[in-house]
């Protein structure tokens, strides 16, 4: 296997595309030389934006798209209809083997719809999720599914937590994950139909460590490692998240700038407060990989600025050495043989 990870990087999209984008390719392969990137898009336009940057030239090369997907458009007739578009140029370059990895900032129900349509499901699995990490005061949890499947069945999340704790254990380096459930409350009698009808379930699983319900209060302290819901809700939990964390940081300036005392207490706790707000600032972690698939996609916020960008690029790294894919296909073959003998 080659020791060069290829990323085929969606220039188009995004709120800041392609100028953000195009800066954090630049950015990554500034900090790694076993990384190489794709750019789709107009090639006029990222020829442009290229020029305003010094980078080992070798390392990025511009496969043209002519087409954009905008965020509003209907995904499946978006990816069926605009076939040279940056989305669905970069996710053939990772079907057809030319790149290992698609990472993104533009419409996310286009790169849902692609990542199962072009790039493809490891066969078995049910659904593919969306998994993001989130910070807490104990390093970082994973939250999954976080967007990709709203109406989920027990299944589904059965298959989440085991993919979910291979990637907390591979990628972030957290042996024996623990696994919760989302609910309402700690006792196993609580929760709506699919909480109550997935609890036992993921009790009985011997593949994960499951340590039984979590409340979404508990999440920021990091109680459990691998945090299991259906899209609905944890999507909500991650805006939640990031809405709190923006408006403590603005109040917190607000106070700090109120008075001459605050002012002169901000500086001495610049250092510190500095270093604690990089702990808790998601865009450190790259973006959420939609697990499951044949190819590693990465879907990172529409609003990603350049070190969001650069981060999700490293990512795949990882993601490629430690052989994920092959990780989740083992793992759901396994399954599907302990079902049969089971029948």
């Amino acid at each position: 296997m080659s020791d060069i990870t290829r990323v085929a990087l969606d220039a188009m999209g995004g709120d800041h595309a392609p100028a953000e984008i195009v800066k954090g390719a630049v950015e990554a392969v500034r900090q790694r030389k076993d990384i190489q990137i794709l750019l789709t898009g107009q090639e006029a336009v990222l020829r442009e934006e290229l020029a305003k940057h010094t980078y080992p030239s070798d390392q990025i090369s511009i496969v043209n798209a002519t087409e954009v997907i905008e965020t509003a458009e209907p995904p499946v007739k978006a990816i069926r209809g605009k076939k040279d578009s940056s989305i669905v140029v970069a996710m053939k370059l990772v079907k057809d083997g030319k790149a290992d990895a698609f990472v993104s900032a533009g419409s996310t129900g286009a790169v849902l719809v692609g990542g199962q349509v072009l790039v493809g499901k490891i066969k078995g699995v049910e659904r593919p999720p969306l998994a993001p990490l989130v910070p807490t005061l104990k390093g970082v949890s994973l939250l999954i599914d976080c967007g990709a499947n709203v109406d989920a069945r027990p299944s589904h999340l059965v298959q989440f937590a085991k993919m979910g704790s291979i990637y907390m254990e591979s990628v972030v380096g957290k042996k024996n994950p623990t696994v919760g459930i989302v609910n309402i409350g700690a006792e196993e009698e609580k929760g709506n139909a699919l909480v109550k009808e997935t609890f036992p379930l993921l009790k009985a699983c011997k593949d994960i460590n499951f340590v039984g319900s979590v409340e979404a209060r508990e999440i920021p302290y990091g109680n459990v490692d691998v945090i299991v819901c259906e899209a609905f809700v944890g999507n909500v939990i991650l805006k939640l998240y990031e809405g709190v964390g923006g408006a403590l940081v603005k109040k917190l300036k607000k106070g700090m700038m109120s008075s001459l005392r605050s002012k002169i207490g901000a500086l001495l706790v610049k250092p510190a407060l500095k270093a604690t707000m990089k702990d808790f600032d998601a865009s450190e972690y790259g973006g959420a990989p939609l697990l499951g698939l044949k190819g590693l996609v990465v879907k990172t916020h529409g609003s990603s600025t350049s070190k969001e960008v650069c981060n999700s690029i490293i990512q795949c790294v990882t993601f490629k050495e430690q052989k994920i894919n092959e990780k989740i296909k083992a793992v759901i073959q396994k399954t599907q043989e302990e079902n049969k003998e089971s029948e």
